[in-house]
């Protein structure tokens, strides 16, 4: 069986697939990739499906050998990577020939990579997810992030190509289009609807809140987004009781500096939520650096539901056009 070899494991290197949802309920969050879409998106290239499990680097990437050879993407924020010295471009299908060392750096972009190899990384799966949960130490790789030697298996390829294709599939050197790109392109201005406790909120609150800049903490990990800037003033009627809460849900704690609930998050809060991030830019959370500078930008309901419609339509037509694999869309949910 074919493996990958752990020379380096960069500073937070994890094995992560679409996670595990639907046990909120239980209190288990779903985990999974921090930027979802570049994680599909890296599987489509090497010929996977959507869900197979790849590696998410955080802020610096680790080195990794091969010794009977792989089938590579990497998706996501360039990490400058090169192979025995020979510098990888993001988003493009290439081969590691036994042997060969693929070597990534700090980030010159945004926070997250994702390695993806034909075939999967081959884990035992915990509710149906090979997703690295580091807060309850289960799931991906013996509960935690990548070690030096550690040896991750390669899973068999099990995705069936449509009659004809597998031929062309390995002949062509599969791209990206300009509009796919622009579609992954993280952005800095966040749209949000408006939270459950959103009307709690003084109309002076709700003004500091959009037309304030906010950074991004060193404390921020994959269970919340911590942010640094003009406090929001706290919202009428006292505490509240803890109910659930959804990704990407914007809550407000005692000091007025904002959290964004993330992979990892607690299923239920006590704190307000004055916002919750539009399941369109869920991957520019994922992409997220310390000190990043971010913004805030009201939409509605059914604006949100369109624009991501849109976001995956174009991801899905352009895809087609370049006769990539065809996959079913997976949406994530407001």
């Amino acid at each position: 069986m074919a493996v990958i070899q752990v020379l380096e494991p960069g500073l937070f290197t994890t094995v992560q697939d679409l996670g595990r949802e639907g046990y909120g309920p239980l209190g288990v969050s779903p985990s999974g990739a921090a930027d979802a879409v570049s994680l599909m998106m890296g599987n489509r290239l090497v010929g996977n499906a959507e869900g197979e499990a790849g590696l998410e680097m955080t802020l610096l990437g680790g080195a990794f050998l091969f010794p009977e050879g792989a089938v590579l993407a990497l998706a996501g924020s360039d990490f400058g990577a090169t192979l025995d010295g020979k510098p990888v471009e993001l988003w493009r299908r290439f081969e590691a020939r036994a042997g060969k060392v693929l070597r990534l750096g700090p980030t010159q972009s945004g926070a997250r990579c994702y390695l993806c190899v034909l075939g999967g990384i081959e884990v035992e799966l915990l509710l149906g997810s090979a997703s690295t949960h580091i807060l309850s130490g289960l799931g991906g790789h013996e509960g935690r992030a990548l070690r030096k030697g550690d040896v991750l298996k390669i899973g068999t390829h099990r995705w069936k190509m449509p009659s004809g294709w597998a031929a062309s599939f390995r002949k062509r050197e599969w791209v990206l289009s300009d509009r796919v790109l622009d579609a992954l392109e993280p952005r800095k201005e966040l749209r949000v609807t408006d939270g459950p406790q959103n009307d709690r909120f003084s109309e002076a609150a709700k003004k500091v809140f959009y037309e304030s800049t906010y950074r991004v903490a060193e404390d921020s990990n994959r269970m919340g987004i911590r942010l640094q800037g003009p406090g929001i003033p706290a919202p009428v009627g006292g505490e509240m009781i803890s109910e659930g809460v959804a990704l990407g849900a914007v809550q407000v704690p005692e000091g007025g500096q904002p959290i964004i609930l993330f992979v990892e998050q607690q299923t239920t809060g006590g704190y307000p939520k004055i916002a919750n991030v539009a399941s369109v830019d869920f991957h520019s959370l994922g992409q997220l650096r310390p000190r990043d500078e971010i913004r805030f930008r009201r939409v509605e309901g059914l604006g949100a539901r369109t624009m991501l419609v849109l976001q995956e339509t174009v991801l899905r037509s352009d895809l087609r056009d370049r006769r990539l694999l065809p996959y079913e869309s997976r949406r994530f949910k407001n």
